[in-house]
């Protein structure tokens, strides 16, 4: 993942052992579930089917998932741990303003299902009414970033972070925001699933406004308007492929030419409640969409303009407040949209809730019951050895100049390596968690996080920062600090087995790591240099060879059918593409490298070669809805996780060699059209 799965210590000893001297102790199994496989599947016609048909049977689709797979099943894994956690602190009573009293009392307020009810819509009440209240335009503008720290973004999201073109300072941005569905293409195509979505949507938006207490033409009145901003927002905005242009994604501007391009817009009013009136300089990711926004704006009648505001706070807030509203909120984004049949039991949205409002208080908590301080050290070695690998092939590669490749092992050896948690956690002394309302905490805990992004506007970046919780199961790399980050969360089984062998370790977490790695060299990526600055440190030729070898990978997933008449989208989904492809090249030679001393043997009946891969292929065992294949097909820059299986491995020269594909298999691609990059 760019940005967005709990052992003993013996565990990673283990891994780090066998890494370091190629030696490994006998006992050590083969980390493959013979269940999960299908072996009356062909290997050369479906490997996905072959690897992962057997779990796929034995774990059909709960109710509350759209997409259910051995990712997912580790995180419900990791959340009744944390569960068990955090009702540990809410049985008790704790020291007022103590971590423990917040994660506690929130936890206990966002399981009171009495209280919500009871409650109804009164936690939003008086907001809705101060919306009602817009008498001015000039009032617009505080409200809107009043809105933003709250947690409500409507028209346009601005942030802090690294400034792509000075990535050790932080500078504030702006990026297209606002649409209820999430992606353009709801409001914008015509095809029949689309239309579907589009008025189940707009039937939503009236329904949520009559939970809220207003009148059918009120409410009616508020979906023509949310229908029309919305869609003239769609129109302006760019598509998922189109924002994988990070040259493109980068406008700078002084607040005098920001005000000069945008006049309309009520700048110091807004960045004033935004806590950032010394503002001198605005990066405006996307120009078309700010001028779409301002437009607005500046045009709409104050009275359509306080409904639109007012359902973007139902929106955000429906699912901390009753029943009657977070069961409408679900039937929308999870049964229309995602084909999910049954919302989360409470408990686990809860777990989500107090998770994310005050991660890294959980981590901690995670992270000294489940993950050792001293496996950092042992999953520090694995990376090693996967950087050494990604450094020998970028040596290797024909297509690359030397000069080019002086300055990649340069950005390699630059990677900043984090693993399981933080070295220093956050300061949680400032967030207040009371007995008023769930929603209160939560706009209480958005307001909290926004200052403290808000705060670093014009300051250093700090490298130290995590940009994911430990207790996450997943993974990242990070193009304007060079980091790779694998949090505490991911290191376990199917990613890790203690009591397996390198074949699986190196086809599971070590394709993880080495994914990761090579996002610094992907379309995206590559474009970043050692320091994390967005510069071109390639020459032209390279650049070209680069893109060539690129467009083979795009027109191989483009070609793929996801569903009748659906197909997979090449280039929006090229980036994490070209990783996993990265990560299986740069964790094969890894691994036999590792066992080049000490030979693995056979086992299960599958060679070591066999086992890296369906270790590989196990990760991504999964079921999905119909529904959700659509859905992710529009917005996920991921592949299903199918075409992760299929799509990837016949561009893996030893996968045709480890299970003997040959031109007489389906799955087989002509060695001429198999992507070679990295």
């Amino acid at each position: 993942m760019k940005v967005g799965q709990i052992l003993p210590v013996a565990a990673l000893c283990l891994m780090a052992a066998s890494c370091n001297s190629g030696k490994q102790p006998a006992d050590l199994n083969a980390g493959i579930l013979l269940a999960n496989l299908d072996t009356t599947a062909q290997a050369g016609a479906d490997f996905y089917q072959f690897a992962c048909g057997g779990w796929m049977k034995n774990n059909p689709l709960p109710a509350e998932y759209s997409r259910f797979g051995s990712f997912d099943q580790l995180a419900e894994n990791n959340r009744k741990q944390i569960q068990t956690l955090i009702e540990q602190l809410s049985a008790q009573q704790h020291e007022a303003g103590s971590v423990a009293q917040k994660v506690g009392d929130l936890y206990r307020i966002a399981m009171d299902s009495v209280k919500l009810n009871n409650d109804g819509v009164a936690p939003i009440r008086e907001e809705l009414a101060q919306i009602a209240a817009l008498k001015e335009k000039g009032e617009l503008y505080t409200l809107l970033g009043d809105l933003q720290r709250r947690g409500i973004y409507a028209y346009l999201a601005l942030y802090v972070g690294a400034d792509d073109k000075n990535s050790s300072m932080n500078a504030v941005q702006t990026y297209q925001n606002g649409l209820s569905m999430g992606e353009r293409d709801y409001y914008l195509e015509n095809d029949e699933a689309t239309v579907k979505i589009r008025e189940a949507f707009r039937a939503h938006v009236q329904k949520m406004f009559a939970l809220a207490g207003f009148s059918e033409a009120e409410a009616l009145q508020g979906m023509e308007t949310v229908m029309e901003v919305e869609t003239r927002l769609a129109k302006a905005f760019r598509s998922r492929t189109e924002l994988r242009d990070p040259q493109a994604n980068y406008n700078k501007m002084t607040m005098d030419e920001l005000k000069r391009n945008y006049p309309t817009f009520g700048w110091d009013a807004f960045l004033t409640a935004l806590n950032l009136k010394e503002v001198k300089e605005v990066i405006v990711g996307q120009p078309a969409s700010l001028q779409a926004a301002a437009e607005i704006l500046d045009t709409l009648p104050l009275d359509r303009q306080a409904r639109y505001l007012q359902w973007k706070l139902i929106n955000a807030s429906a699912s901390y407040l009753s029943d009657a509203l977070a069961l409408q909120d679900f039937d929308f984004y999870g049964r229309t949209m995602r084909g999910t049949q049954q919302i989360l039991p409470r408990w686990k949205r809860a777990v989500g809730t107090v998770s994310s409002a005050l991660g890294e208080a959980v981590g901690q908590m995670y992270v000294e019951k489940y993950f050792p301080a001293a496996a950092k050290e042992r999953m520090t070695t694995l990376v090693k050895n996967l950087q050494t690998s990604l450094g020998e092939r970028i040596n290797a590669l024909a297509w690359m100049s030397d000069e080019t490749k002086v300055k990649a092992q340069e950005k390699l050896a630059a990677f900043r390596v984090k693993i399981g948690y933080p070295d220093t956690w956050k300061d949680y002394s400032a967030l207040e968690v009371k007995d008023d309302s769930y929603w209160a905490n939560i706009e209480r805990a958005n307001i909290w996080e926004h200052d403290v992004m808000t705060a670093k506007a014009g300051q250093p970046v700090d490298p130290n920062e995590w940009l994911m919780t430990p207790q996450t199961v997943n993974a990242y790399y990070n193009p304007t600090t060079n980091e790779i980050c694998f949090p505490a969360g991911i290191l376990q089984y199917p990613f890790f087995d203690m009591n397996a062998d390198d074949a699986f370790n190196y086809g599971a977490i070590g394709v993880v790591i080495g994914h990761e790695m090579t996002h610094g060299f992907d379309d995206q990526g590559r474009q970043y240099d050692k320091n994390g600055n967005l510069q071109d440190w390639w020459t032209a030729e390279d650049a070209t060879k680069f893109e060539e070898r690129a467009n083979v990978m795009v027109a191989f997933f483009d070609s793929i059918e996801v569903a009748p008449g659906v197909h997979a989208n090449g280039r929006m989904t090229l980036g994490e593409n070209i990783a996993d492809h990265g990560g299986l090249q740069i964790s094969y030679q890894a691994f036999k490298h590792a066992t080049a001393a000490a030979p693995l043997s056979d086992k299960d009946g599958f060679t070591p070669d066999q086992r890296f891969f369906l270790a590989y292929a196990g990760v991504w065992a999964g079921n999905i809805r119909p529904e959700e294949v659509l859905s992710r097909t529009k917005s996920d820059v991921h592949s299903l996780g199918c075409w992760r299986v299929n799509g990837a491995l016949p561009h893996i020269n030893a996968w045709y060699d480890a299970f003997q594909v040959t031109e007489s298999d389906p799955m087989y691609l002509p060695v001429e059209k198999r992507v070679s990059i990295w």
